[in-house]
């Protein structure tokens, strides 16, 4: 008789745990980027990061940085104000500084009536002023301002706490206290006005776009439009004596005058560059215009020829402004740099060429 088989049949546990074990997998895996944010918030909310190494700190004159207004203390230091509400101080021996300003608005000028005055001017009709040589500066209450364009392009000073700031929109802004408060010398109107010379005994010259021109014989009680010969925009007038002027512009213009502004006759400036600023160098005794393109020009004291060049031919940089420091020529604008001009080389083909010109950037 047959028994039944005692063998015994391996039970289907194996393929069951086989099944579970992929099943726990795939939620496990379905589940890890859920950890994963989780960890993530985890370590944002409880974790905080620690300062590793030495703070970086930025240098006081960056490559973005541009600098259009430039005066000169009576100790010989330099203030350059520019972007960003920025004012670097360039003392005698070279060593820079930075002013501590409370505006972050691009100024566009800045000057100085002594070693504790100054006034500048900027962005959004933004005035800021000290009192202590620079340590502080406050920011002008109650400025007029368009509610169309207020940007302040230059500030002109005389003896007293008088200061003219010009601009968009017509402004012709003064001040007899040092720049703490200002009120308008003339209604707002559609023109930028450039610049303003003050000649003394209530005399102004005003330029501005278009070739105009504006004098003044009562501190701007009353005003009488001169008949220019340009019209394209004069961006910068400069009086040698209370009757002989310059006047520079865009497109190479230049103006000059011998009657204090009253009639302008047109020169050939030789250049067709945009030209920024004139200066009057007294210690050269000669004219100094700074432009684009690294472009230069300078004359004698009776303006009738001019010479010209660029700054450095590797270097084509605009500047909107120059002052005279002992025999050195400072000029600001898309870079901050000493430049001597040396005396003229009547040999050379190039009328502009000179003995001893040297352009010494200063470095970021």
């Amino acid at each position: 008789m047959l028994k039944p088989s005692s063998r015994i049949h391996p039970a289907p546990f194996p393929a069951i745990q086989q099944g579970a074990r992929q099943r726990t997998l795939g939620m496990l895996v379905g589940a890890l980027p859920w950890l994963i944010i989780a960890a993530l918030l985890w370590a944002g909310l409880y974790i905080k990061p620690q300062p590793v190494g030495a703070t970086v700190t930025p240098p006081l004159i960056e490559p973005r940085d541009h600098f259009y207004g430039l005066t000169a203390l009576p100790d010989g230091t330099l203030w350059a104000a520019g972007s960003n509400g920025k004012i670097i101080a360039i003392a005698g021996d070279g060593s820079l500084s930075r002013l501590a300003t409370p505006t972050q608005r691009h100024l566009q000028d800045i000057a100085a009536w002594d070693a504790n005055h100054a006034v500048a001017v900027g962005n959004g009709g933004d005035i800021l002023y000290s009192a202590d040589g620079g340590v502080s500066w406050t920011l002008a209450p109650d400025v007029p301002r368009s509610d169309v364009a207020n940007k302040l392009l230059r500030v002109r000073i005389a003896a007293g706490g008088l200061a003219i700031a010009s601009g968009e929109m017509g402004a012709l802004l003064i001040t007899n206290d040092y720049g703490r408060h200002w009120r308008r010398l003339r209604p707002e109107e559609d023109v930028s006005w450039n610049d303003v010379a003050i000649l003394g005994d209530g005399r102004l010259v005003v330029v501005g776009e278009f070739g105009m021109i504006l004098t003044s014989a009562d501190g701007g009680d009353n005003w009488e439009e001169i008949s220019s010969p340009l019209d394209s925009s004069l961006m910068s007038v400069s009086f040698r004596n209370p009757q002989q002027g310059v006047a520079v512009g865009l497109e190479g213009g230049l103006l000059v005058t011998a009657d204090g502004g009253q009639s302008w006759s047109r020169l050939d400036s030789g250049v067709q560059d945009h030209l920024f600023d004139v200066l009057w160098d007294n210690g050269a005794q000669r004219w100094f215009v700074s432009g684009a393109l690294g472009r230069w020009l300078s004359a004698a004291p009776d303006a009738r020829h001019w010479r010209h060049g660029r700054v450095d031919s590797r270097d084509l940089s605009w500047h909107t402004r120059a002052v005279a420091r002992g025999t050195t020529l400072w000029l600001a604008g898309a870079n901050i740099g000493a430049f001597e001009l040396g005396a003229p080389n009547p040999g050379a083909l190039n009328p502009g060429a000179t003995d001893g010109q040297h352009w010494s950037p200063l470095r970021p």
